[in-house]
Order: C-alpha cells, then structure tokens, then sequence
C-alpha cells in the first residue's frame, strides 16, 4: 500500500527508529522472548510480537507477562532477557538501504537524528559493527535519555530530537517500522513514512502519512528529499 499525499515541499530533518528500520535486531527479541517462554512451557509466535512492536522495554515485558501468563514479573522477565540479549546484540546486521540513505542525507546537509525506545546501553551494543555510520548522526535520543519523559508511543523521544536539531516538529520526517512508532511521530506533529514488518498487516498503518516495502530505492524527491545524484 502506498498512499498519495501531499508531502510538505522540503522537509529540514529526518528523524530515524532504529530496531527492524535501521537495524536488523527484531529477529533477535523474537528469539530471546522465545527462549524465556519455553522455560514456562509457554509459545511465543506472531499474535503476541505484533503487538509488541515499537514498545517500550517496561510496556513491552507487561504486555508478554500478561499475555503469556508467565509466572514471573515483568522486572523479573527483563532480568532474564537482559544476559541474553547482550551475547546477541553485537551481532545486528543493518537493514537493507538503512547505511546508504543515511550517508545520503548527511552528504546533502539534511540534519539527521535516530529516536529509539532502547536503552543507551543497547543502543552501544547493537550499533557494535556500524559504529561509523552512527556517528553520522547529529543527535541520538533513547528512551532513557534525561529528557524523555516517556516511551513510545508517546512523543517524547521524537520531540527531544527535533529540539535538539534546532527543527520544527512539523517541518521533521520520521522513518518507523511499527504502528506505536507512527502513532509517536503523529503524536508529535511530524510527517510519518511507515516501513512495516514484512508480516505486519497494511491495516496498521492507516495512520502513517505514506507506507514504503524498503529504504531501498525510495523515490526521495516524492518525499520531500534531496534525490540521489
């Protein structure tokens, strides 16, 4: 599904998620949660993850406790997954397009910014082999950063990031993968490009400004972007 809008004419800042939009981390707390709930004879699949998607880490373990059933508290189940995802988290790949369209911009002047609902100690680990690329970036917002009041789908972490470029939200692109990160963006008056989980449902996504399938051969003129020479 690609919607047709009116996108504003130049947009002055972009503002990326990070999981499963810049970095291939998602199929690794896919794994993770898997792992804790086979210790509780429980079955972690896609009616649950869906769900999850885009969560803060608090909001993302009450919601798994809770639908699970899991014997354990949700500070509990974090403590668990904590060991676990640090062994994994070095090892996220990019995702497809993601290293080329943020050198892109940054070639071109386009203040950029990453707004992710992971802890700065994640973010250090996962961004482990694209340390480069990241520190192209003009400002990172996580979701425990002193000025972010709350996670998404809340504003905050986006609106922190557009302050800390000097941009008007409403003059801020935002990249997200999951429907609570669209519903962030919109939330704080940006223009939102949703770049869905391949098995999330269109239907998600009503609310986002335009749907793209990749930041792979994105026609950036059509967004308001400087394009490819």
């Amino acid at each position: 599904m690609t919607v047709e809008v009116d996108t504003p004419t130049l947009i002055k800042a972009v503002i990326f998620d990070m999981d499963g939009l810049l970095l291939d981390t998602e199929g690794i707390y896919t794994e993770v949660t898997q792992l804790i709930a086979e210790r509780y004879g429980r079955t972690f699949d896609w009616s649950i993850k869906q769900n999850i998607i885009g969560r803060g880490a608090k909001d993302l373990a009450n919601y798994v406790v809770e639908a699970l059933e899991l014997p354990i508290s949700a500070d509990e189940f974090l403590e668990i997954r904590e060991p676990l995802m640090h062994e994994r988290f070095p090892n996220a790949l990019g995702m497809p397009g993601a290293e080329a369209l943020v050198r892109h911009l940054k070639a071109a002047g386009i203040p950029i910014a990453v707004g992710t609902s992971s802890s700065a100690g994640h973010f250090a680990l996962k961004t482990t082999l694209h340390r480069e690329w990241f520190a192209l970036f003009d400002t990172i917002v996580t979701a425990d950063d002193p000025e972010v009041g709350a996670a998404k789908p809340a504003p905050d972490i986006f609106l922190v990031a557009a302050r800390r470029l000097g941009i008007a939200p409403e003059d801020c692109m935002v990249f997200e993968d999951s429907p609570f990160g669209v519903t962030a963006a919109k939330a704080a008056g940006m223009f939102a490009v949703a770049v869905p989980d391949t098995a999330m449902g269109d239907e998600k996504y009503q609310h986002a400004d335009v749907v793209v399938r990749s930041l792979v051969g994105l026609d950036l003129e059509l967004l308001g972007l400087p394009r490819v020479e």
